[in-house]
Formats: structure tokens, C-alpha cells, sequence
């Protein structure tokens, strides 16, 4: 049963689940895994530690740390299990709130805030953690995806590529061409869309009359709609089509059907446009929650191992806060550094202008 309009706390009976809201463990006969006590504390670690930069991060933007952020809330089984999903070769293309995936790639934190406080064009290398820079053009990240999966497709490697974007961007031409240009080269790519119901302040059924990942089979490739605050699941459905896209089989659309707990970033009042009943109904579908429970149940961890991710928490918390503000300010010339790869004319000639502007001040 589905409740208000898509939105409730019922979730859609073509979901892929394998753990309930509950912490219960469920087969399915197309996705299934087989974690053991380890993998399963790992994950749990996973959701609680990016929940954790995520807060920081809102903390920071709030006292004027940050110009801005974009929250996860809600989100953290969507990029764990994906994340997690993800071999070494494989290359992931996020857009500004992917930093789950981040955090499963290897990228410092502390480096994602560069961007947001405004101290860098995004801080990691991309070639060395396998995942693009954020991208803030709604949609576009897609087309560059599918042109670095046709690249690998064209090498002849064994990779696949992942683009991750939302509900709200599937509106977007750069999207639907990208699904196009994927479908007629049978490009390695998986798209993974976070479906968390609200595009800003626009709500799902102003994108789509039908489900999102019913959109694939027009353009020719298969679409699974999965419990995004279901780690498991995630992690599942992403393998079996990483695997599908690197042998040959194709590009996947996965939707990953979650719910944004807090605001589209922090400039945004969400009280303003949805209701209090909705945003309650999915507390109950907590990522943490679940897997929490899942291990209790099971015997799997106790309150010691519990209590020390939580204490592993506050110390990252700690730590991110403290190197943030210890980023220095960067030089006005050096924005105009790592913006093309070689010398570019154009590029030279604006810094010698700006140059020379900036020596007109008194010093």
C-alpha cells in the first residue's frame, strides 16, 4: 500500500528490501547477501560516522563556518551501500551531496568543506580516490558519466561507472540524453538515483506521473526501484549492476526510493512546504535504526561495541571541526589556478587583469 501520494510511511510494494524498518531480515529472489557479523558492524560504523560529518558540517554552516552545505540526512544507506559496492577501478560521479560516497572513497572529510567554505575548486584529485568533483550544475554529471564509461568501454576495461543524482534532476535534459547516449552504445554505467521525495520545494509528483525507474525501459535498459534506507539492499542491487554494466551487459537505472530529513541545503526552510506528519513517518525508517537493531537481534554487537562507535563519532566530530577552521585562506590569484589542466591564454590574461586591479588597493 502506498500512502499520500508516494510520501508516507507505507513503502511501495515493488521495493527491493532486505531489512525492514524493524531490523528484520528479509529474502528476496533476485538480491540477496550474504554479510557476516564483521561486514554488517563495518556498515554500521559507515552510517554513523558520515551522519556525523554531515552535523558537523550543518553546525559549522549555522555559525558561519561554511557558506554553505548540503545535508545527507536520511540518506546515509542510499550512499553507504552503493558506496560500498564500488570496486577500486570503478569511477563514481556525485553531485554536491554524495558525501557518504566520499567517505567509502577514501576523501578526507575535512576536504569536502574546503569547497563549501570557499577555500578551494574542491580538494581531492579526482584520479587518485576514483570520484569526480562535486558537480553543482543540476544533471550534468551525467553526461560526463556516460562519456567516461564510453571510455572505458572503448579501452576495453574492466570497470564500470556510477553517476548519482536526484529525484528533481531527472526534469533535466542533460539526464534523459545521458540515458539516450547510454542505451544506444551499451555504455558500463549504473545511474543511481536518490529518490528523496522533494526537489527543493517541489514534490515528487511534479516530476514524474509514473515511478522513476519505470523511465529505463523506455530507453531500452532495466530499472529496479530499492529501499533507499536500507543498507543491504543497496549494496545488493549496486553490486548486481556494476556487475552487469562491466560485463558487458549495459547501463542500469537504480532508484533509490528515501527521504530527505532535513533541509535541500541550508538556505532552505522545509517547514514551508511539507508537512510534520510526513517527515515523522519516515523517522520510523531510520538507516541507523535498522541496522542497529539488526545487530542487537542477532547478537551480533553489544552496548560496549555501540558505545564506541558513538565516542569514535564525537572524536571525528572534534577533529573535522578543528582542521576546518585551520584551512587557510587562499591568495585572490589562486582562484584562477587548477581551472584548465595546461597554459590557456584566455586564463592568463584575465589573472593579469585581476592582477592589476588588486594592486590599485592601498596595501
Amino acid at each position: 500500500m502506498t500512502v499520500g501520494a508516494s510520501r508516507g510511511a507505507e513503502a511501495p510494494p515493488e521495493l527491493v528490501q532486505l531489512l525492514t524498518p524493524e531490523g528484520e531480515r528479509v529474502e528476496h529472489p533476485d538480491y540477496d547477501i550474504d554479510l557476516t557479523p564483521e561486514e554488517v558492524r563495518s556498515l554500521y560504523r559507515d552510517l554513523v560516522l558520515v551522519r556525523r560529518v554531515d552535523l558537523e558540517a550543518v553546525a559549522l554552516q549555522r555559525q558561519g563556518e561554511l557558506g554553505i552545505w548540503a545535508s545527507l540526512l536520511g540518506q546515509e544507506a542510499a550512499q553507504i551501500g552503493s558506496g560500498r559496492a564500488l570496486t577500486d577501478t570503478d569511477m563514481a560521479f556525485p553531485t554536491y551531496r554524495e558525501h557518504g560516497v566520499a567517505w567509502c572513497r577514501g576523501v578526507d572529510p575535512v576536504k569536502l568543506l574546503g569547497l563549501f567554505r570557499g577555500v578551494n575548486h574542491g580538494g581531492w584529485d579526482p584520479k587518485e580516490h576514483n570520484f569526480h568533483l562535486y558537480t553543482i550544475v543540476i544533471g550534468s554529471q551525467t553526461l560526463h558519466a556516460v562519456g567516461y564509461a564510453m571510455g572505458i568501454q572503448r579501452d576495453d576495461a574492466s570497470a564500470a561507472t556510477i553517476v548519482y543524482f536526484g529525484d528533481g534532476a531527472t526534469s533535466q535534459g542533460d539526464v534523459n540524453e545521458s540515458f539516450i547516449w547510454a542505451s544506444v552504445f551499451n555504455a558500463p554505467i549504473v545511474f543511481f538515483c536518490q529518490n528523496n521525495q522533494w526537489a527543493i520545494s517541489e514534490p515528487l509528483e511534479k516530476q514524474t506521473r509514473i515511478p522513476l525507474y519505470r523511465r529505463a525501459s523506455g530507453f531500452g535498459f532495466p530499472g529496479i526501484r530499492v529501499d533507499g534506507n536500507d543498507v543491504f539492499a543497496c549494496l545488493a542491487v549496486t553490486r548486481k549492476a556494476l556487475e552487469a554494466a562491466r560485463t558487458g551487459q549495459g547501463p542500469t537505472l537504480i532508484e533509490a526510493f528515501t527521504y530527505r530529513m532535513g533541509a535541500h541545503t541550508t538556505t532552505d526552510d522545509p517547514t514551508r512546504y511539507r508537512v510534520a506528519s510526513e517527515l515523522e513517518a519516515w523517522k520510523l525508517k531510520d538507516p541507523i535504526e535498522r541496522v542497529k537493531a539488526y545487530l542487537f537481534k542477532n547478537e551480533y554487537a553489544g552496548q560496549e561495541f555501540f558505545d564506541s562507535v558513538t565516542a569514535e563519532a564525537e572524536q571525528l566530530g572534534a577533529d573535522l571541526r578543528t582542521r576546518c577552521l585551520a584551512l587557510p585562506d587562499p591568495q585572490p590569484l589562486d582562484i584562477f589556478d587548477h581551472v584548465y589542466s595546461e597554459p590557456h591564454a584566455l586564463m592568463d590574461q584575465e589573472r593579469s587583469q585581476f592582477a592589476g586591479y588588486l594592486e590599485g588597493f592601498e596595501k
